[in-house]
């Protein structure tokens, strides 16, 4: 009879420091996943924290071979779409959108507001879902389910399973993607499937992660350890923290990405480029489209 001794815990083995830059039009943006020191994190492209005045955002513009996951924090932002759809979410709500074969899109605050605050992740494609039709899900704050796994500790489950608590949302990359909240003075076992890749960004606080209780603070990626190990313990001591815990499969593809576009190849990029610009295959319908939210 052997004894059972408590899992492992995944590491840190890099943080990395969101530093804000310009982006858009009078739009800054923390970008993690996706800087020189962080090219992309299969299968993860780009990571950013985003804060829009009234008078920035995103106007027209495409995608094609990946999937963005816009989760706000503050304010509201306007979508709307060549293919019809438009809407508004505000704090706590979710748009994923899966862009497929091609969409043409913009993103903009809603006027009346000071400034809209959130995160953009971008995720990419498997090769066989790179030219899918577009689609959105969209979830308000109230329809994402919540974990309590104790008093103190409040768990979004956005995508996956945390503690029982399954989301609703399709992935057609494996994805995990939680909005933690803990008190200070809390410790919380985090599972996570032995094969994804993933990461921790803190947006408030400081958390401690792993064994060896690696510090981490606001606007830092810390990424896992790829151990095979099945569990991240994380714990709060003199102060609250707020962070997303993103994990996911790692596609094992070439990635080719020029801009808003990510493709396998560099000739799948210059025949997005040709689709593009001729109104074809997925972007029939950029023709004359122009938003009405810019």
């Amino acid at each position: 009879m052997t004894a059972t001794s408590t899992p492992l815990s995944r590491s840190i083995t890099k943080s990395v420091l969101s530093r804000e830059q310009s982006e858009g039009i009078g739009a800054r943006v923390r970008r993690s996943i996706g800087r020189p020191e962080l090219r992309n994190h299969d299968p993860f492209l780009m990571l950013d924290e985003f804060s829009v005045d009234k008078n920035g955002g995103f106007p027209d513009h495409p995608h094609r071979g990946f999937e963005t996951v816009t989760y706000m924090l503050e304010g509201q932002f306007q979508h709307e779409d060549f293919a019809g759809h438009k809407g508004t979410i505000g704090p706590g709500d979710l748009q994923w959108m899966t862009a497929g074969r091609g969409i043409v899109h913009s993103e903009m605050p809603v006027k009346s507001q000071t400034r809209a605050h959130g995160l953009q992740l971008w995720i990419n494609l498997p090769k066989e879902h790179k030219m899918c039709e577009p689609q959105y899900q969209e979830l308000l704050d109230g329809q994402i389910p919540r974990a309590t796994p104790q008093d103190g500790v409040v768990v979004k489950v956005i995508a996956g399973e945390s503690h029982g608590v399954k989301s609703q949302v399709y992935t057609r990359t494996p994805t995990m993607y939680l909005d933690f909240k803990m008190d200070k003075n809390k410790t919380v076992t985090q599972t996570i499937p032995s094969t994804y890749t993933g990461f921790l960004y803190m947006l408030k606080g400081t958390a401690f992660i792993g064994d060896k209780e690696f510090e981490g603070k606001a606007h830092h990626t810390l990424i896992f350890s790829k151990d095979g190990a099945t569990t991240v313990k994380i714990q709060t001591k003199d102060e609250d923290a707020h962070f997303v815990f993103i994990a996911g499969e790692p596609l094992k593809e070439p990635i080719e990405q020029y801009g808003p576009f990510v493709m396998n190849s560099s000739d799948e990029i210059n025949e997005t480029f040709d689709d593009y610009e001729n109104y074809k295959n997925g972007f029939e319908r950029a023709r004359n489209w122009r938003s009405t939210i810019v």
